[in-house]
């Protein structure tokens, strides 16, 4: 009788301890390199002290602090779906991805740009795991890795809200006329054709680039923890923010006409104003994604299909009675 081959499936959570010691090292690595070597901004700044501080109301970042949490939690979310899997097979081809990362770093540094240096951290992430863990899990850890790329401002970025200035005003003009508010639009300005309040401007802040970042961030993750969609909707999912972002902050500034016009206008262009993106936009927004998710799930009761359930009767009929 020949043998019984059994093979045994080593878990990415059970390494042995050098291997733990290697990735801790690594780590402490990066967190010295990121966290306190001074090598930006005139050699006064660290990589994540200068994030940090891009992280403001004048970048339309001031979400930006989310995206590591968010990539973090996605990256806990694979190694809890795939945990089963993947299996602890490690490649010494993941120091390619390493190197890379590693000259991307000196470029950085010789040039002093933060985003060079952030940009290369996901490269050093997933070479890290492909040496320990195999390129399968490499692979599957690519986009919560890269997904910090978007918290990376985008320098003259900021030159898009003129154009979304403009869609904003022309679709507050178009949702006022529909609650019943006539307004005249003069390039970005939107008076009253009543004159019932003053002309309003909708500056840069009120051209919704803030709010769409922030949408696109939250679509793009959601998309990625909705695994059960296929790919092709999931890529739907995430882009939908886009056309979401500019049709509910139209309404978002065509409310504040509706407010002007039937309760008050300085009501309607202080606090109605600064809490209607939290209390109009995001929820509207979210409402929107929440719908289209069950779209294209097929999970809305009206595209779910009734079943017909048909009982037959297997008791004998009983005899007439004579």
């Amino acid at each position: 009788m020949q043998p019984i081959r059994t093979s045994t499936k080593i878990s990415i959570f059970n390494l042995p301890l050098a291997s733990w010691v290697g990735i801790t090292f690594f780590l402490l690595i990066l967190v010295w390199f990121y966290g306190f070597y001074p090598a930006y901004m005139g050699n006064s700044q660290s990589a994540a002290y200068w994030l940090q501080s891009a992280w403001n109301e004048e970048n339309d970042y001031e979400h930006g602090w989310m995206i590591p949490v968010l990539s973090i939690y996605m990256l806990w979310h694979m190694a809890q779906r795939l945990k089963d899997k993947l299996q602890a097979t490690g490649s010494l081809h993941g120091l390619w991805a390493v190197a890379l990362g590693a000259l991307l770093c000196v470029l950085a540094v010789r040039t002093q740009q933060g985003r060079v240096a952030v940009g290369a951290l996901p490269f050093l992430l997933m070479g890290m795991v492909w040496c320990y863990w195999g390129w399968r899990t490499a692979l599957a850890s690519a986009f919560p890795c890269f997904f910090l790329w978007l918290s990376i401002p985008l320098p003259g970025f900021q030159q898009a809200t003129v154009g979304l200035q403009l869609l904003a005003t022309q679709g507050a003009h178009w949702g006022a006329g529909l609650l019943g508010v006539e307004t005249i639009v003069d390039g970005t300005n939107i008076s009253s054709a009543t004159g019932n309040w003053d002309a309003y401007s909708v500056a840069g802040g009120c051209s919704g680039i803030r709010s769409l970042m922030a949408l696109l961030m939250i679509s793009i993750a959601w998309a990625y923890l909705a695994d059960k969609l296929a790919l092709w909707k999931r890529v739907i999912l995430g882009l939908s923010a886009i056309p979401l972002a500019i049709v509910a902050n139209a309404f978002r500034v065509a409310s504040i006409f509706v407010c002007a016009e039937y309760i008050n206008s300085a009501f309607a262009g202080k606090t109605w104003h600064d809490w209607s993106g939290l209390l109009f936009f995001f929820p509207a927004s979210l409402v929107g994604l929440m719908l289209l998710h069950g779209l294209l799930a097929g999970e809305l009761p009206f595209l779910k299909k009734r079943r017909v359930v048909i009982r037959r009767n297997t008791q004998p009929a009983k005899e007439e009675k004579q």
